[in-house]
């Protein structure tokens, strides 16, 4: 062999040595479950509906529905699809991929269930605590007693403290500042307590605001999970994220998962997309001026929508879940404490008026910090009993069902005006997936 010969096999060799070495560098988060799809056979589902669910969201992007999607089930510990479609940027053409990061916004909101859930087996707290227990500001709180429209609001004191069950249901009767005209939610956005720079400056706004309702009299979606993040931080002296870090992302593995975009991390970083009804098609969503960049490191460490994360961190955290409390030999959390999220708190006098995906919908109710299907007939869902799901503000969403040992995981970023696609893709996916498995709807 000539040494011309050998010398360009050698460099294509080390080429291929660089390529291979590149990719497990960019892949480093994924050197554990789930590295790679098993299988329908393997997952005891259908090749036929798996194939037929892939076509179904592949076809959501194509009719740009949705920019980019990546989406993952997972039966029985194995991974019948994982796979994706379309951009993570429609702008710079950047293809969605298996490690791209998202927003997943509300789906931080488990990650802060689990964390408050470590430190109740440390008996740090109770369930039937209040919440000025650990937040003396709360002390204090006033109640909305009502309102009108020329102005005029009366407040009322508290019958009672909220506890700690009601903060993680959501009936302590916070608000939120998402959605509604009155005070309440009103003050939220006025006072930007989204926009606080720190928890403690979190804390300090919510204090000064009255709350909806009298604890346990309504549900509405509120504040209440960033207030938990702070509670965190008062029963460890570390910073929330901090906590989150030692006891949950690096025993899971979790490499992506944080409260921003690190710099090497921004190619990976999809970007919201809406539906521009005049020009008739997707176009890129510019960042919200009023809430620091998730490019910025010092952003609020929001318990309650902050966290970005991977598809595969994300799905590792559900497996967990699944496994009740245990992954790859590391225990978070005691079976008893997952089963305790995933039952129901809600006794059913609660106003359901404000439900939101969950309670106030025939047969669902509300856990530790996600909604729980406890009567499947009732809701319509094929779904076994004690399914919970949650999803994000941008569309990234998933449920676990814990009779059939399986999870559905989809990462999306579509806010603003949604084609429907975006809009029914969950729905779709659902169907497909219990179709593959015989179940009919109960």
């Amino acid at each position: 062999m000539k040494l011309s010969t050998k010398l360009t096999r050698a460099a294509h060799l080390l080429t291929l040595a660089l390529v291979t070495w590149l990719g497990a560098q960019v892949f480093a988060a994924e050197s554990s479950w789930p590295q790679q799809e098993t299988g329908a056979e393997a997952a005891g589902l259908t090749e036929a509906g798996i194939a037929r669910l892939d076509e179904a969201m592949r076809e959501i992007v194509s009719n740009q529905d949705v920019a980019g999607m990546v989406w993952l089930l997972a039966k029985d510990a194995e991974v019948a699809t994982f796979e994706t479609a379309g951009l993570a940027r429609i702008d710079d053409q950047t293809s969605m991929t298996q490690d791209s990061l998202f927003r997943i916004y509300s789906m931080s909101k488990p990650v802060t269930g689990v964390a408050l859930m470590i430190l109740w087996e440390q008996g740090l707290w109770d369930f039937d605590d209040p919440i000025s227990k650990f937040i003396p500001e709360f002390n204090d709180l006033k109640v909305l007693a009502s309102y009108d429209a020329a102005g005029n609001v009366e407040l009322e004191d508290l019958k009672r403290q909220p506890t700690m069950r009601e903060l993680l249901n959501h009936t302590a009767g916070f608000g939120y500042g998402l959605f509604g005209n009155d005070p309440v939610n009103t003050a939220f956005r006025e006072q930007e307590v989204l926009g606080s720079s720190d928890l403690d400056e979190l804390i300090d706004k919510v204090a000064d605001i009255p709350l909806m309702a009298q604890p346990g009299e309504q549900w509405y979606y509120s504040i209440g999970v960033d207030i938990q993040g702070y509670i965190v931080q008062q029963l460890t002296d570390l910073t929330f994220g901090e906590f989150l870090r030692q006891r949950i992302f690096e025993p899971l593995d979790k490499q992506d998962t944080r409260f921003y975009v690190a710099a090497e991390d921004h190619q990976r970083f999809a970007e919201v997309h809406y539906w521009d009804t005049e020009r008739g098609q997707l176009a890129q969503q510019a960042h919200r001026p009023d809430r620091p960049s998730y490019l910025d490191p010092n952003r609020l460490e929001s318990g309650g929508g902050g966290l970005v994360s991977s598809t595969h961190d994300y799905a590792r955290l559900l497996q967990m879940l699944v496994n009740e409390g245990d992954l790859d030999g590391v225990r978070l959390l005691k079976p008893e404490s997952i089963r305790i999220m995933r039952t129901n708190s809600l006794t059913g006098e609660e106003n359901m008026q404000y439900g939101i995906g969950g309670p106030g919908q025939p047969g669902q109710g509300f856990g530790v910090d996600f909604a729980v299907t406890y009567d499947p007939q009732a809701a319509g869902t094929p779904q076994g009993p004690g399914t919970y799901y949650w999803a994000g503000a941008a569309g990234t969403s998933f449920w676990i069902d814990p009779v059939n040992d399986m999870f559905w995981l989809s990462m999306i970023q579509a806010q603003g005006q949604r084609r429907p696609g975006a809009t029914n893709m969950g729905t779709v996916a659902r169907d497909i997936i219990y179709e593959s498995l015989g179940v009919k709807y109960q």
